[in-house]
């Protein structure tokens, strides 16, 4: 069994620092039942999904047939953007797909929804006493700065978490900073990329993980963590999947030099383009202002 690292959450509960993504991309693209079996077998006890992913029924399934003692697990899943003026009912529903006891973090997939979210956040507060035992923690995912300071004043209950998509290529670190300020722990999706990933090819990741007898896949995965950033990777295939559980240190030199990739304009962008309308220019169905990005900052390979 691997030695995982934890980091604390503010709510005090522990969460492992390398956790499974399971969003599982285009149909056909990965096997989710076999991906969790997989995982659980490797020695992963963090499972990321969401109601938008339409997987929570196998989530649970797998969990419950592994044998693994449920406090041992770390489960993680989502609002959607279309319950946000019915939080309670929403996540009803999201707690008998999974078919568990109690759900270890509930976090608000997206700023936008069907109400604003200083509203969804509220009501995502009460869950804490009206569904007291069977949510542990709520936070919430894909908050900018811009979002982050018209929510954080609004909160009787800090978020525990804010999910965004993070990587030597799109660290966000005023993101990352305020999120510390706050005591919110921020988690990464997408943490190494998408199929052919840009980040594991990288010169810089490669020759650190030449240096450090690891894989690059490691190397991004290590940096995020010893920034103080949790990871939600995904593989199908086992040894990188135990890889990916096997954290390495970085020296300040290599950890500078990891550091430095996104400020070469070449190498700096999101690398998630699948919820990006570049029609419309918006995000699920927000546009970039709303947000609180600067611009779409996409990378573009050459």
């Amino acid at each position: 069994m691997v030695d995982q690292k934890y980091f604390t959450l503010n709510t005090g509960a522990r969460i492992p620092a390398v956790g499974m993504g399971c969003w599982m991309g285009a149909p056909g693209a990965f096997d989710l039942a076999d991906g969790m079996v997989m995982a659980l077998k490797t020695g992963y006890r963090h499972f990321d999904t969401a109601s938008m992913y339409g997987n929570e029924d196998v989530v649970g399934e797998k969990i419950r047939e592994s044998g693994i003692p449920r406090e041992e697990i770390f489960v993680t899943t989502k609002l959607p953007n279309q319950d946000h003026a019915d939080v309670e009912g929403s996540f009803d529903r999201s707690l008998k797909k999974l078919g568990l006891d109690y759900i270890d973090l509930y976090l608000m997939h997206w700023p936008q929804g069907s109400a604003h979210f200083v509203d969804t956040w509220k009501s995502m507060e009460k869950l804490l006493e009206t569904r007291k035992g069977k949510v542990r923690a709520i936070g919430i995912s894909n908050f900018s700065v811009k979002t982050l300071n018209e929510l954080l004043p609004q909160c009787k209950v800090i978020p525990a978490v804010n999910q965004i998509e993070s990587h030597p290529f799109l660290p966000d670190w005023d993101v990352v900073e305020l999120c510390k300020k706050h005591n919110i722990l921020v988690t990464a999706y997408t943490p190494l990329g998408q199929a052919n990933s840009p980040i594991l090819k990288d010169p810089d990741v490669m020759i650190v993980a030449e240096e450090t007898h690891a894989s690059p896949g490691q190397v991004a995965l290590s940096w995020n963590v010893q920034r103080g950033v949790g990871v939600l990777p995904k593989s199908t295939n086992p040894t990188r999947a135990l890889q990916n559980l096997q954290l390495i240190t970085l020296t300040d030199k290599q950890m500078e030099r990891i550091n430095n990739i996104s400020k070469d304009p070449k190498r700096y962008g999101r690398l998630n383009y699948v919820a990006y309308n570049s029609a419309t220019e918006t995000v699920m169905g927000a546009s970039i202002d709303e947000l609180g990005w600067e611009d779409t900052r996409f990378y573009k390979a050459d």
